[in-house]
């Protein structure tokens, strides 16, 4: 990563929505994190296997690891109202092998609680992070990757502004890439 790039940010900056609060990871986040990654029907479209206690647990410190390694990453989601944690949105550089590659790109990822699908939230805490991203991180490509038969994951980023870039393979499986600012096809 190019040394301009970088931010002075080691901790989740707190963002508010009308009914969200993003913030950093807490240990005591655990429980609740846990049986997000853990419900089959929350991780179909992303990898389609539940996560052990400890898988979560690694995930929990990858968020903290981005921030202080990259200076963004991830936000645990909070409903403002209930103080319940429904959900972990935000930005990544995870290397992927993937081609066409993302290096450099800031990748955008969320997953919520199945109870609160359907409630509009993670509209809510992309367009508060692309907010972010813009005021933050203006020079940077945005993308997402999606499974394409997760018609819940395109509408959200269809309606954050994103756009498909290209389809390609991840981990064996058909994969939508999408971003702000369409990249050239291959070759073009």
């Amino acid at each position: 990563m190019p040394a301009d790039t970088r931010i002075a940010f080691t901790a989740a900056p707190e963002l508010t929505t009308a009914r969200l609060r993003l913030r950093a990871h807490r240990p005591s986040d655990l429980a609740t994190c846990h049986a997000i990654w853990s419900d089959p029907d929350v991780v179909r479209y992303i990898g389609g296997r539940p996560s052990s206690v400890e898988e979560t647990w690694r995930r929990m410190l990858t968020y903290a690891g981005l921030w202080s390694l990259l200076g963004y990453g991830y936000w645990a989601a909070e409903e403002r109202q209930s103080g319940m944690h429904v959900g972990d949105i935000g930005l990544a550089e995870f290397e992927r092998e993937l081609e066409p590659s993302l290096r450099g790109m800031l990748e955008f990822g969320w997953v919520l609680a199945r109870v609160v699908h359907g409630k509009g939230y993670a509209s809510e805490a992309v367009a508060a992070i692309e907010a972010w991203r813009r005021a933050h991180l203006p020079g940077r490509r945005a993308v997402c990757i999606i499974a394409p038969d997760n018609r819940a994951s395109i509408h959200v980023a269809e309606k954050a502004g994103f756009e498909k870039w290209c389809e390609t393979t991840y981990h064996g499986e058909p994969t939508v890439v999408m971003t702000h600012a369409p990249l050239p096809d291959k070759g073009a």
